[in-house]
């Protein structure tokens, strides 16, 4: 049986509540729109073979947006980041489809608006992370990262969000 847009709108609320930040929860339905039946090419099949996918985000600056499949890399992932018009408007990529709606949208060009983003050390274990600044803009945050790998070649520094999810 498919999947309704009321049962796709009601998986994104389910998962917006575990946000606790309301600036990331304010700014993501701000970007929510009607879920949009689009058919998007599957780049791994037979030629021209396209299957339904509901664009639910927009961030028109990018042309960029989230939609759910179940089809391609759904049901496993079936939240993806896409292109909103012009030539690429296929499913595209495994690496660009994710488990949970918030994932997407922290890799989606949209969560780069907002200031949420910090300069993270990771310990040579992987495990354990320490963050060095203070909360900043995309941009900022990345040009603090290559600075300081610039200095300190053998340390690993990246650039993420703190976060943090309620638990149901």
């Amino acid at each position: 049986m498919a999947i309704t847009p009321a049962e796709i709108q009601s998986l994104i609320e389910r998962e917006m509540s575990l946000l606790q930040d309301v600036r990331i929860v304010a700014y993501i339905k701000k970007l929510l729109i009607e879920p949009i039946l689009v058919m998007r090419e599957w780049d791994y099949g037979d030629t021209e073979q396209t299957y339904p996918c509901w664009t639910v985000l927009s961030h028109v600056e990018s042309n960029s947006g989230i939609a759910y499949c179940e089809f391609g890399f759904g049901p496993r992932s079936p939240w993806g980041l896409i292109g909103l018009s012009g030539e690429n408007m296929s499913i595209g990529m495994d690496s660009g489809w994710f488990i949970s709606f918030i994932q997407a949208y922290f890799d989606s060009f949209a969560s780069a608006d907002l200031p949420i983003w910090r300069v993270f050390k990771y310990n040579k274990d992987s495990e354990s992370e320490v963050a060095l600044t203070e909360e900043s803009d995309w941009d900022s945050t990345w040009k603090e990262v290559y600075r300081l790998r610039s200095f300190d070649p053998d340390g690993r520094y990246n650039c993420s969000h703190s976060i943090q999810f309620s638990r149901e």
